[in-house]
């Protein structure tokens, strides 16, 4: 793609504990990871598409519908707290071994079936359009703002942004009214990341043994682009989207 050779990496360990068995559960007659999946494939953007996995039930699925798994990921990297630069160097380093090399790679979570193959592509166009950026990563408006965040001390409790963190962040000096007592309209936009996409040099894993770099350019997903489940309520919601048309799935040709 572009001269470039991309790799979408799909990160999919069992033992989901909110969520059992997410990645596999059946959402409108296939499983979760089928979407992102077959997005992946659909997108064009991709030379490999590889699930990087703990579970060989996993495995067979992910084959099933047309991803490779040339390797089970560590169980050592595969816990709930297991940061996602261990599981994305094992898996380059494992297929650099075996002669497989990538200029960039993206980590597609298996848990934003909603992801559309003209998301993927929009994303990695809109990264090619950027030659300084380590990395891009999927991003929303917040609903809930930071501004009116509190931290617990003792019986009381104090604003996340004091004067000096909005001076310093924001270029924001102090005002009368506070930010958790103002209007949320009022408040500079602060965005936060969805679980939809991120892209990356691979230069930047194996330099900085970081997934982002320092230079990170945003991607604002619209709609249910970055929609993800982590609960028991997304995964009826997204149930509900589904059934009633509000929210399209990826085509899954099988």
């Amino acid at each position: 793609m572009d001269g470039k050779k991309v790799i979408g990496l799909i990160p999919a360990r069992s033992g989901s504990k909110r969520v059992q068995g997410k990645n596999i559960l059946q959402l409108a007659g296939h499983p979760l990871m089928a979407y992102t999946i077959s997005a992946a494939l659909e997108s064009g953007v991709f030379d490999s598409i590889v699930i990087s996995t703990d579970s060989e039930e996993y495995a067979g699925i992910a084959k099933r519908y047309g991803a490779e798994v040339p390797f089970l990921r560590p169980a050592g990297l595969s816990g709930d707290v297991s940061p996602d630069i261990e599981w994305v160097e094992h898996a380059l380093i494992t297929l650099k071994s075996a002669g497989r090399e990538y200029d960039a790679f993206s980590i597609l979570r298996p848990t934003s079936p909603f992801r559309l193959p003209e998301t993927i592509r929009r994303a990695w166009s809109e990264f090619l359009a950027n030659p300084e950026a380590d990395s891009l990563r999927a991003v929303e408006k917040c609903k809930q703002h930071p501004g009116k965040m509190w931290l617990l001390k003792g019986i009381f409790m104090r604003p996340l942004f004091d004067d000096a963190v909005k001076e310093e962040i924001f270029g924001i000096s102090g005002s009368a009214t506070p930010w958790h007592s103002s209007q949320y309209q009022s408040l500079p936009e602060v965005y936060v990341q969805n679980a939809s996409l991120e892209i990356a040099w691979t230069r930047v894993v194996f330099s900085d043994h970081s997934i982002a770099g320092g230079k990170i350019v945003p991607f604002l997903t619209t709609g249910y682009e970055g929609f993800d489940v982590n609960h028991p309520y997304d995964w009826e919601l997204a149930e509900r989207l589904v059934a009633e048309g509000k929210a399209r799935l990826p085509d899954v040709k099988k």
